[in-house]
């Protein structure tokens, strides 16, 4: 699966001051990516405010970024929740005939046991057309999902191909790669831990800030695959503050921030969350000007 190693980039959704789906920025967003260098572009994930996106925006998002897109990199859908059952429901009506793989978050807020992950993504991968990323974030959904799981559902489906691994955990990375079967993805999750993963053996990164500093970002995780530590390290230390800036508030506000700053969206998010504070707005934009 060589189509995911490298960079990915988990999209923001554009929005309008009257908070409409900003088509046109999302266009501009997709260029200013596959043009700097971004691996795979990924849609609908927790940084594309999925939450607060209807079905019809959803469909009208993914349409937008494949027609942008015309197939000149492979494209991650975002596709999961906390009710199995919705989601393999989802899985057979949506069109994914341009969609190279499925990015499935772990059920959020339930606190299943490890058995009740297994069994999820169990039917998540009898129900999907499409290879399947794990998605393990225990800071949004409450509850890890242990190495020992996801190795067990690598082993036992074929089609389960990858994990996004976001636990902010060193140990638990280092786990998953020491033991991982050998054609397994470890996906970094953590912007702030992506190059000492890869260096480690990891696959990449699905990242928020690569979106904002593509060239940069890929750049060093580029460096990182070909094991040039040192040259990697030089552009992370660089980009170290940005990375603690964009997630200092929420996310997305934070990468919205960096992306108004470059002309390319505008900063506004859906309720619950807010925009930047002005003092992290203007962190974030001393620091662009600056790099």
């Amino acid at each position: 699966m060589q189509k995911f190693v490298g960079t990915g980039v988990a999209l923001v959704t554009p929005f309008n001051e009257d908070l409409s789906v900003d088509f046109d920025a999302l266009r501009r967003l997709v260029n200013f990516n596959i043009d700097n260098g971004i691996n795979y572009l990924v849609i609908n994930g927790t940084t594309g405010e999925s939450g607060t996106i209807t079905k019809q925006e959803k469909e009208e998002i993914i349409k937008v970024i494949v027609e942008e897109n015309k197939g000149r990199l492979p494209l991650v859908l975002g596709v999961g929740g906390n009710n199995t059952q919705i989601v393999v429901d989802e899985l057979k009506s949506l069109d994914l005939s341009d969609i190279d793989a499925i990015l499935s978050v772990a059920p959020y807020y339930s606190k299943p046991t490890q058995e009740g992950f297994y069994e999820h993504y169990k039917a998540i991968s009898l129900a999907s057309p499409k290879p399947i990323i794990l998605y393990n974030v225990p800071g949004r959904t409450s509850k890890n999902m242990e190495p020992a799981t996801t190795l067990r559902l690598a082993n036992d489906f074929e089609n389960i191909i990858a994990v996004k691994e976001a636990g902010n955990n060193q140990q638990q990375y280092l786990e998953l790669l020491k033991n991982k079967p050998e054609d397994f993805l470890i996906i970094s999750g953590d912007d702030d831990l992506a190059l000492g993963v890869v260096l480690a053996g990891g696959s990449g990164v699905i990242s928020v800030i690569g979106q904002g500093l593509p060239k940069e970002f890929s750049r060093m995780i580029q460096l990182g695959l070909e094991g040039k530590n040192k040259e990697g390290y030089e552009i992370h230390y660089k980009l170290m503050d940005i990375v603690n800036y964009i997630f200092e508030e929420n996310n997305p506000a934070g990468i919205k921030a960096v992306l108004e700053k470059q002309g390319i969206c505008l900063d506004k998010v859906r309720l619950p969350l807010v925009t930047a504070t002005e003092e992290l707005q203007t962190k974030i934009s001393d620091f662009i000007d600056n790099l």
